[in-house]
């Protein structure tokens, strides 16, 4: 007998067959997977021994423990998010990361047309995904799919932008009531936004997409 979960596995996938479609159309090496684990197993492949791999800041890529998983296999790690690092370490390791051989992060949302819609701070995440690493791949939950362009800006005043704000601990009037402003505070962290509507013409791009709500 088919029960609930049976019927959200089976809508997630085909949900995301289609974006998966439109996003090969556009330029994207794309695939799906079930589960973080089959996804994990798929980026683990990627991770040779010497090579440099960058992080993005991302809390999907956290939560799914492939920094560690980098480590373990011997890369070399160019991380902001290290702790402990002052104010120009972290600034040393982002300029790292767009040199990295593989830049590993998420994106705030991806619409049913394949396009990838990103919002940041400091650009660093969204600079790395557009020129400069040998490889991005960029993992994404199932959460992060929405109809439009415009779904995807309402998601990230919504949901993405005061949620991260709120990690973070800026001091910004959606860390209050959990939705944009629009603000000029000076923690805004919504600064630099992008729409990857075909993959950058010089950056070798695999979006993952994993039948799971993962990240903010």
């Amino acid at each position: 007998m088919q029960t609930m979960k049976d019927y959200e596995e089976w809508h997630n996938e085909a949900l995301a067959q289609k974006v998966v479609d439109r996003l090969r159309r556009n330029g994207f090496d794309a695939f799906y997977f079930g589960t973080s684990g089959e996804a994990s197993s798929w980026i683990r492949q990627q991770l040779k021994p010497g090579i440099i791999v960058g992080f993005g800041g991302s809390a999907t890529v956290r939560a799914m423990g492939i920094r560690e998983m980098a480590s373990e296999a011997g890369t070399l790690i160019a991380d902001h998010g290290k702790p402990g690092l002052n104010f120009e370490e972290k600034m040393t390791e982002m300029r790292r990361e767009l040199l990295s051989d593989v830049f590993i992060s998420s994106a705030n949302a991806i619409t049913l047309n394949g396009e990838i819609v990103n919002v940041d701070g400091y650009g660093n995440r969204v600079a790395a995904m557009i020129f400069g690493p040998r490889q991005v791949i960029i993992v994404a939950g199932i959460n992060k799919i929405v109809s439009s362009e415009a779904e995807a800006m309402e998601r990230l005043k919504r949901k993405a932008g005061p949620m991260n704000m709120k990690r973070l601990e800026r001091k910004t009037p959606c860390t209050g009531d959990g939705y944009c402003h629009d603000c000029d505070s000076p923690d805004r962290g919504c600064r630099a936004y992008t729409i990857l509507r075909k993959r950058p013409a010089l950056t070798p791009t695999t979006v993952i997409l994993v039948g799971e709500p993962l990240g903010m």
